[in-house]
């Protein structure tokens, strides 16, 4: 179990806790840093050390005795090249490293998540805060580097200043707290508005990222003027966001800009000096060069207002790491036939119960059927039967063993999952169906594509196995039996089909219900389903309402209750269907939604054995010309 249910309220993320993660980021680029660090020391004291040769080597020049302070003004320029030349690219380095290693860290917290998780945000909220966010903050070690840096060469320069003429220190002095009170004020006044600004660009990216998820649903609607208006609306926010922040900075700009009056002082005193012989000219040019040193304070707005940015962004993107994540089990998976096991199973969101005290048996090797209205809980069971998400209170177990003990790499290799809109990872299609088994060979990934009817599909293709996932030719329904594959060819001792048969034609599902049945002979199989044929033939049928276990038992026996009949009536099959002795192909066309055709136009049927079943199969010529592409 999480530390914190999955369910409960977001953890609050403090700025202590943006500091932290800063802090975080900063050491994970320590070696470019370091780098970055010594060239700004170097170019530090060079530009310290500037102002003073600057002015002895004036004053050589009028004495005539210039050579020797021309050799100390050479090297100290040269010392202030060199830093610039290391400090550049280590500073780069240092930001690329500090943005990658957030990027990996927020990745691989979200990746293990799991489904509860990742539902706090949308989705493309959470891509500006792994792109955008992690940018800004990884850029901050750099900002503040800067900023020391800078603050330091002031502290210097003012140091300097009253070393070459006190009087003129002093005016310095006397004019520097205005100076502070006007960089804090506009600071003060900016931090508060980047986070506005960036949670208004949270909200248009994950419109956007909705709108293109959808975007043939809005072609065939017509709708989109509708939908660009609606993506955009955020702008009225990001727009007043950001004017905010250009009054402020303009507010801020005419401001600071009244600062060199400051500079103006010191020299006129410093003039006053040379008038009275107190100072020479080359002393004149130090204290010119040492107040712009010792204003340079001015110029860290920049880097305190990317100070300001980046602590918001490291808050964002600390409220995504602050998600509680499942913790790991440590113990081996014992040998088991696969039973599992729910005990007072609760899980809610935001206050609405989405199972409630669910206790069930699911027996070893049996086929069980989840039956339910939309919003019954199928999904969240289904999900909690593999760890994919952990129930706020209760437990789930596998042959006795509860799967928060389990460790993850034993309960994957022992649960499967295919899933309603599976997502082809890997590359082609041979290792999509291989993903998370990269050992297994090609005769075991044809194997499980002819147990899901989806072989001969893929050997129409000009590359076969080869085709790349993302551009394959595929209807809903070959891309259900491509996740049904991947999910056979694991051969766990658990196999959850959630809702992965929905986009099947009548005659491919009877086919994949046959693989189920026969093909799947001794692994544990729990399935959603939505039509009378798959509850037909089921050991077992859960029947769940409003997250509670109405009724369970076989097909026969719930179908004398009339609000059963009403499950499948309006869905996939005749209420008066009946229980449905016969094989499920004699259901008929009736019983499932439109045809699910090939590309080329004609239905795939698949053929061939199933997992357990003998070689052979498919289509004259398959044999000889798939295997040879995959």
């Amino acid at each position: 179990m999480s530390d914190q249910a999955p369910g409960g309220p977001p953890q609050q993320v403090t700025r202590a806790d943006a500091d932290r993660l800063l802090a975080s980021a900063a050491r994970r680029a320590w070696a470019p840093l370091a780098v970055a660090a010594v060239a700004d020391i170097v170019a530090t004291a060079a530009a310290l050390a500037l102002p003073a040769v600057l002015a002895a080597a004036v004053d050589g020049v009028l004495s005539g005795q210039g050579g020797q302070t021309a050799w100390q003004l050479a090297l100290v320029l040269a010392a202030a090249v060199c830093a610039e030349v290391v400090g550049v690219p280590a500073g780069a380095a240092s930001t690329a490293s500090a943005t990658s290693a957030l990027r990996l860290r927020l990745t691989a917290h979200l990746l293990t998540l799991g489904a509860a998780g990742t539902r706090r945000h949308p989705a493309g909220e959470l891509a500006n805060r792994l792109v955008s966010n992690t940018a800004s903050t990884g850029y901050l070690p750099l900002t503040l580097l800067g900023t020391a840096t800078g603050l330091v060469t002031s502290a210097g320069g003012v140091v300097a200043l009253l070393m070459t003429d006190w009087r003129a220190g002093i005016a310095f002095l006397a004019a520097a707290p205005i100076a502070l009170i006007i960089v804090r004020t506009f600071v003060t006044r900016v931090s508060g508005l980047y986070g506005r600004y960036q949670e208004a660009q949270g909200r248009l990216a994950t419109r956007l990222t909705d709108a293109l998820a959808g975007i043939r649903t809005v072609r065939a609607s017509g709708t989109a003027g509708r939908e660009i208006a609606r993506v955009l609306a955020p702008l009225a926010d990001l727009s007043s966001a950001g004017r905010a922040l250009w009054r402020a900075q303009a507010r801020g700009v005419w401001q600071i800009a009244l600062l060199p009056l400051v500079e103006l002082l010191v020299l006129a005193v410093a003039g006053f000096g040379v008038t009275d012989g107190r100072l020479e000219p080359g002393q004149l040019l130090a204290v010119a060069g040492y107040t712009a040193l010792g204003l340079t304070f001015i110029e860290q707005v920049d880097g305190l207002m990317g100070l300001a940015h980046a602590r918001s962004a490291a808050r964002r993107v600390g409220e995504v790491l602050a998600l509680p994540s499942p913790v790991p089990g440590t113990r081996p998976l014992s040998a088991g036939p696969g039973a599992l096991s729910l005990r007072g199973v609760t899980v809610t969101r935001e206050g609405t119960p989405l199972l409630d005290g669910v206790d069930l048996e699911i027996p070893a090797g049996a086929l069980t059927a989840l039956v339910g209205r939309s919003g019954a809980g199928k999904t969240t069971l289904a999900l909690l039967a593999g760890r994919l998400m952990d129930p706020d209170r209760g437990q789930v177990l596998l042959d006795g063993q509860r799967l928060t003990d389990i460790r993850p790499d034993a309960l994957r290799g022992a649960v499967a999952y295919a899933f309603e809109r599976p997502v082809l990872l890997g590359g082609d299609l041979a290792s999509a169906i291989a993903y998370g088994r990269p050992e297994l060979d090609r005769d075991a990934v044809r194997r499980a594509a002819r147990a899901a009817h989806v072989d001969e599909v893929v050997c129409r293709l000009p590359d076969g196995y080869r085709t790349p996932a993302d551009t394959a030719p595929l209807s809903g329904g070959e891309l259900q039996r491509l996740g049904l594959a991947r999910a056979l060819v694991r051969r766990a001792r658990l196999t959850i089909l959630d809702d992965a048969t929905s986009s099947l034609d009548t005659v491919t599902e009877a086919q994949v219900t046959r693989t189920l049945l026969e093909g799947m002979r001794g692994s544990t199989r729990l399935v959603i389903a939505h039509r009378t044929t798959t509850a037909a033939r089921a050991d077992l049928v859960v029947w769940l309402d409003d997250g509670r276990i109405r009724a369970q038992g076989t097909h026969r026996t719930l179908w004398r209750d009339p609000s059963y009949r009403a499950l499948f009536a309006s869905g996939t099959g005749p209420a008066d269907a009946g229980p449905a002795d016969a094989h499920p192909t004699d259901a008929g066309p009736a019983d499932g939604g439109p045809a699910d055709t090939h590309p080329t136009g004609t239905e795939s049927t698949g053929g061939g054995p199933d997992c357990a079943g003998p070689a052979g199969g498919g289509s004259p010529g398959t044999e000889e010309t798939c295997p040879a592409r995959l």
